[in-house]
Formats: C-alpha cells, sequence, structure tokens
C-alpha cells in the first residue's frame, strides 16, 4: 500500500476541524458524527463556554474570601458541563442550520448536511447531552440551578437570530457568558453586581472574537441572506474590533474593582492584571487581523483560549495572594 495514501480515519472530517484531532485518529467509527456535532474535533468553543465560567467561580472566591472543597467541585463540574452543554447547543444549531448548512462551503462538511446522520439521531445525541448535563447541574445551590435552566432559553434562541438581526453575536455572547453568572452564584449562592459586570465584559469578549469568526463566511452569508457582524461591518470591522476590546476589559476591570477585597492591594494588583494582560493579547490579535485570509481568521479566533485564560491565571494567583 501507498504510504501517501488518506488514512480512512480521517473520512467524513470536518472542514474546519483541528488537523489530526482525536475524534479523526482514535474514536470509534460509529461515535465519529455524534462527537463531530458536539465539536469534539475542534475543541475551541469548549474553551470559550467554560472560560467565563472559572472568571466568575474565581472572583467570587475572592470576593467573599472563602475557599472550600466544595469549590473544587464547581471548578470542575464546569469544565465537564462546559463540554455537554456546548456539544447539546452546537448539535441544535445544526440541526436548526442544517438548510443553510449545505449551502455553505465551510459547514456543508458538518455530519447533518453530509449525511453522517439523520435529524432524528441528532435530535437524540442533543437530549443525551443535555439531560447528563443537568444531572451535574442539580449538585449546584438552588440559585445557580435556576440559572442554569435558563440558560436555555439563549441557547435555543441562538441559531435563529442570524435569521432576523445583523447582530447574531449579541445573542452568542448572551449564552457563551452566563456561565460567569453560574458559577458566582455557585459559589456565594446568591447573584451579585460584580457577577453581571464580569458577564457584559464576556459579552463584548465574544463579540470581539465571533466578529472575526464570521469574516470567513461573508461571501456564502450574503448569497443565502445569512446576517452577521462580519457583514455589518465590513471593511469598518478593525475600528469595531477596537470598540469590543475596549468595553471588554473596562468592564472586567469594573468587574475586579467591585469584587476585590479591602485591605489587600496586593490581590488588587493581581486582579486587575487580568483583564490587562487579555486586553494585550486582544491588541495583539487586532494588529494581525486580514479580513481577506480565512487562515489567519481561524487562527487567531481559536487564540481567544489563551487570551482568556490570562485572567484565569492572574485570579488563581490573587486568590492566595
Amino acid at each position: 500500500m501507498s504510504g501517501t495514501q488518506e488514512r480512512p480515519e480521517a473520512e467524513g472530517q470536518v472542514a474546519d476541524a483541528v488537523r489530526g484531532n482525536w475524534v479523526d485518529l482514535y474514536a470509534p467509527a460509529w461515535t465519529r458524527p455524534y462527537l463531530r456535532l458536539s465539536r469534539a474535533d475542534r475543541p475551541i468553543g469548549t474553551w470559550l463556554l467554560l472560560l467565563p465560567c472559572w472568571w466568575g467561580l474565581l472572583l467570587s472566591m475572592i470576593h467573599d474570601g472563602q475557599a472550600r472543597w466544595f469549590d473544587l467541585w464547581i471548578f470542575a463540574g464546569c469544565g465537564i458541563g462546559a463540554v455537554l452543554m456546548r456539544g447539546a447547543g452546537c448539535t441544535w444549531n445544526d440541526i436548526t442550520d442544517r438548510g443553510i448548512d449545505g449551502s455553505v462551503a465551510r459547514t456543508a462538511s458538518r455530519p447533518i448536511p453530509s449525511g453522517q446522520v439523520t435529524v432524528k439521531q441528532a435530535l437524540g445525541w442533543a437530549v443525551v447531552q443535555a439531560v447528563v448535563s443537568f444531572g451535574i447541574l442539580i449538585t449546584f445551590p438552588p440559585a445557580a440551578i435556576a440559572l442554569g435552566v435558563l440558560s436555555l432559553l439563549p441557547v435555543a434562541v441562538y441559531p435563529f437570530a442570524k435569521r432576523f438581526t445583523w447582530w447574531p453575536q449579541v445573542f452568542l455572547g448572551i449564552a457563551f457568558n452566563w456561565g460567569a453568572l453560574l458559577a458566582w452564584t455557585a459559589h456565594s449562592g446568591r447573584l451579585e453586581w460584580p457577577a453581571v459586570l464580569l458577564y457584559l465584559a464576556g459579552m463584548a469578549w465574544t463579540l470581539f472574537y465571533d466578529t472575526i469568526y464570521a469574516h470567513q463566511d461573508t461571501e456564502d452569508d450574503a448569497l443565502i441572506g445569512v446576517k452577521s457582524t462580519a457583514r455589518l461591518f465590513g471593511d469598518e470591522t478593525p475600528k469595531w474590533l477596537k470598540r469590543f476590546l475596549v468595553a471588554s476589559v473596562a468592564l472586567m476591570g469594573l468587574a475586579v474593582v467591585a469584587a476585590a477585597p479591602d485591605g489587600n492591594p496586593l490581590a488588587l494588583i493581581l486582579m486587575i492584571a487580568g483583564p490587562w494582560a487579555m486586553g494585550w493579547h486582544m491588541v495583539w490579535q487586532l494588529g494581525r487581523v486580514k479580513l481577506d485570509d480565512n487562515d489567519r481568521l481561524l487562527s487567531l479566533f481559536r487564540s481567544n483560549r489563551d487570551a482568556g485564560l490570562l485572567p484565569v491565571l492572574f485570579f488563581a494567583i490573587a486568590l492566595i495572594a
């Protein structure tokens, strides 16, 4: 056999998946369409859903000065829940977008339009993921459970947003940053203003990174009538990205100041370093944006995992300062 022959494991891979990902190479063949529906071959979305959870948990712990063993479960539970709920949300998105995905070059290879799974099978998979995630949620305090149930509303609405508004990224931000509210409340037992400010900071961040991401599809979206901030802003996108950058850093800074404990200036300095470092990473991204280079756009979008991890690092250090 020729050494250059394509590996059979790669059959059915999605166009914008990470090359050589574990799903395409190692997952049992019958599981791959379902894992692809959940974007397990593209983990960046899970990170972007998870990181606001960790921001909220760490800031809540710093705010009240308490660290309990249960917080380790919140930390881990948010991680497992992010995998499951991102998977359920993406599966639901693919079900609702099945008529659109087949017309867009980047999404035509997804499991439903490419015929790897049926709509009925995909819907069953979405339910399974949501039910298991709910099993994790009910281990949290009642206020956090209520927030978790309420989060299903923006998750359900988001896939339709691109049909009726030029700002579907706002709806994505509402859904993807909900964990900042939930994790704060899971620790403290109540929702407080620093968590709301952190949530708004995450929404501005989502507008930043998802506008970059959406520029990959502007031509196809224009042909089929799908709306996005990328199409709305056009060549003015860098100016808007700068505004979202400033809003994200400023709002996170306000959240930090509101959450900072009294009488501990070192902790405050370390906390402020979180949005400062994240802001500089976003500045670096902005300097590299080329709206006609899809490979670079995708690379910059994925780099937001590192941007979002910077506040986690500094908040964690501040917690033990």
